[in-house]
């Protein structure tokens, strides 16, 4: 293999980071250039030895790289993207660069949908790793069985989270049509990325791109109650179709009501009992996945329910950023309705469970995406939100909508700035309260300043 120079533009991402820290693993020499980058990617990129310069910077055409490799953040306009243009800089997309230089001779995992895809690809590039068949990853955030959000591997499998994003300015496919899987996970379907798609059937095409693309000796893995999928797969399907859900082949059975203990079951046999540190019903489900798509891979069944017991979860799906004076912070991701109901219901479960009977449960958000900004979700917000108790909404100033305040069933506080919002969490809370913090950003670093607030009282 000739070691190639790579620059890589939006190098700050999840999956751009992912693409340097695999190209570098491969032995290629990685730069690359962004304008924000905290941890964890910017502890990961460290860590792997990859210089990241200024979002402007186009000294790195000097080197005359072989390839740029293109984030779908930058647009035409963006003065690193016009000069690669400019100069006549050969130039790629991380999801093409992925699929020429990684994936070609790799058996694919790909897990896609709306929701779940980074805890669902978790699962099972772990259970493949306590399998010991060592695989490669690269996932949308930082499983904690591994620390890392990417990684080469060194078996024939490669679990990828596959995201239906478009790939580029230049390629407007969804990231997900270059991977070309041999498992596929289709984990839901739901109208999201309105800044792309005008309507679900746009999303629907795109998802069906997909399914073409695995092979009939291949596997998709869906549920049975996902009615927006059953329309893609009623479009053509070339490939065999597992189901999970109460009437899938693959089901559960709950001994724990937050789902932190229960049993997989295919075709109405036990596989093995799982205790975790996960909740929800929604992670439940993905779990039947993974072990599903495991097993396609040539992993026992009963391993790989075994090894669900030891999968530790992912930063930022209800991480606990620590508990003070009866107080617990948690860090999670959610930024869609539908998440944001799954993870206040699980929080709200796992509280029952625990025999919680003081304190409430304080939902904080910060609806920052561009679906979110544009209001589509508006009308279906205040529903989300049904098991918590109250309701605080950080919306700067930038907005042009109002969040529907009045139509939710529990007292809602809103807030243009973190220091507001820092101060009126630390005047509210009580011992017993659970706080579940949520965005699919930074969130001003508020996690770990409330707790360090409430710890310094």
């Amino acid at each position: 293999m000739k070691v190639q120079k790579i620059h890589i533009l939006g190098i700050a991402g999840t999956f751009m980071g992912g693409i340097a820290q695999i190209a570098k693993a491969m032995g290629h020499e990685v730069t690359g250039s962004d304008k924000a980058i905290y941890p964890p990617m910017s502890t990961q990129l460290e860590q792997a030895g990859i210089a990241v310069s200024d979002d402007q910077d186009v000294s790195f055409l000097k080197s005359e790289p072989d390839s740029v490799v293109v984030g779908n953040a930058k647009s035409r306009g963006h003065v690193a993207v016009e000069a690669t243009l400019n100069t006549l800089q050969p130039y790629t997309s991380g999801p093409q660069w992925l699929a020429e230089h990684v994936l070609h001779d790799r058996w694919v995992v790909a897990v896609a949908g709306t929701h779940g895809k980074t805890s669902t690809a978790s699962m099972v590039a772990w259970l493949l790793e306590f399998a010991n068949l060592n695989p490669g990853f690269l996932i949308g955030g930082v499983p904690e069985n591994f620390g890392v959000s990417a990684r080469l591997g060194h078996s024939p499998f490669f679990v990828v989270e596959a995201d239906e994003y478009d790939t580029a300015f230049f390629d407007k496919r969804s990231k997900f049509v270059h991977y070309h899987p041999r498992t596929c996970v289709l984990n839901n379907l739901e109208f999201d990325h309105a800044d792309i798609f005008d309507s679900i059937t746009d999303i629907q095409k795109q998802f069906h791109h997909l399914v073409r693309t695995v092979p009939g000796n291949g596997l998709i893995v869906m549920p049975t109650d996902e009615p927006y999928l059953d329309e893609v797969i009623e479009q053509g399907c070339w490939t065999p179709i597992e189901q999970q859900g109460s009437a899938g082949e693959w089901s559960y059975k709950l001994y724990q009501s937050d789902g932190s203990e229960f049993e997989v079951l295919y075709r109405g046999h036990c596989l093995g009992r799982v205790t975790w540190g996960l909740t929800g019903l929604h992670n439940v489900r993905n779990a039947l996945s993974a072990v599903a798509a495991a097993v396609h891979c040539g992993v026992l069944a009963r391993i790989a329910v075994e090894g669900l017991s030891e999968f530790k979860g992912i930063r930022r799906r209800m991480t606990l950023v620590g508990e003070v004076n009866d107080i617990k912070i948690y860090d999670d991701f959610a930024h869609h309705p539908t998440a944001i109901e799954t993870t206040l219901e699980g929080a709200k479960k796992q509280r029952q469970a625990s025999g919680k009977s003081k304190g409430r449960l304080i939902a904080v958000f910060e609806p920052r995406s561009n679906t979110m900004r544009m209001g589509i979700h508006k009308a279906t917000l205040p529903a989300a939100f049904k098991a918590a108790d109250k309701v605080y909404a950080f919306i700067d100033s930038d907005w042009n909508w109002q969040l529907p305040t009045g139509e939710f069933s529990q007292p809602v506080e809103v807030n243009d700035s973190y220091d507001g919002l820092l101060k009126q969490l630390q005047s509210d809370l009580v011992p017993g309260d659970t706080v579940v913090m949520m965005s699919n950003g930074s969130f001003g670093g508020i996690h770990q300043a409330l707790f360090d607030a409430l710890k310094a009282q």
